[in-house]
């Protein structure tokens, strides 16, 4: 039986993003081309509920109006995307879609994106959120029966519904400091990475070059060596 929003709204340990989730923009476009493109045929087969061919997957990325729509990303150590969720509005209604990348399931980022879809969809005016998709998508199906959708059951595929109530002061200081958190958690991962970049070329640098007081007792080593 579906939940009420009142029932989900009063999980807390559900209802707040603990994953650092980002709102995406046109700056991510090429991020999220590698994103789609490091996706088995039968990760894109389960994600667009058909067969895609790359060049139509890249029209699909390279068509992605980000200020008509809403998208989320989930960034890992190396800068790339580890988990995309595109949330399509049409006026009051939301549909919801979502792909994690190999390395990074089991891990809560599918559960993370739906929720900062959903505090979106309360803050924006969004009163429908549904979610459309096959039915062996486990994965999208775990996350619809967690939010508590109603859920319709096709013979090949699934629809599933969710009433979103408005939001409200708690969902709107929810919503800004999720995303600040997000802003701040790709910034220090920026950094690591910038940093390890830094060490790891000195460290190279370290094995080509030898001071000068090291070659000479090389060369010595080699004299003692040669006398032997």
């Amino acid at each position: 039986m579906a939940l009420g929003w009142r029932q989900v709204l009063q999980r807390p340990s559900e209802s707040m993003t603990t994953t650092p989730v980002l709102r995406l923009s046109e700056h991510n476009r090429a991020a999220l081309r590698r994103h789609f493109l490091a996706l088995s045929p039968e990760d894109l087969r389960l994600r667009f509920e058909h067969v895609i061919s790359e060049p139509a997957l890249l029209r699909y990325v390279d068509a992605i109006d980000f200020e008509a729509d809403a998208v989320f990303g989930v960034f890992d150590e190396k800068l790339e995307l580890g988990g995309v969720a595109h949330l399509g509005l049409r006026g009051g209604v939301a549909e919801f879609g979502v792909s994690v990348a190999p390395g990074h399931r089991a891990k809560g980022i599918g559960t993370a994106l739906y929720r900062r879809a959903f505090e979106y969809c309360r803050n924006h005016g969004i009163d429908s959120l549904f979610v459309h998709c096959l039915k062996e998508n486990k994965a999208m199906m775990r996350i619809a029966r967690k939010a508590g959708m109603e859920i319709v059951l096709d013979a090949a595929e699934v629809e599933a519904h969710l009433y979103v109530p408005p939001g409200d002061s708690a969902s709107y200081t929810e919503e800004f400091l999720d995303d600040r958190v997000g802003l701040f958690d790709l910034a220090l991962k920026s950094q690591f990475l910038a940093a390890r970049a830094i060490v790891d070329a000195m460290a190279e640098a370290a094995d080509t070059l030898t001071h000068p007081l090291q070659q000479e007792e090389r060369g010595q080593s080699e004299e003692n060596e040669e006398a032997a």
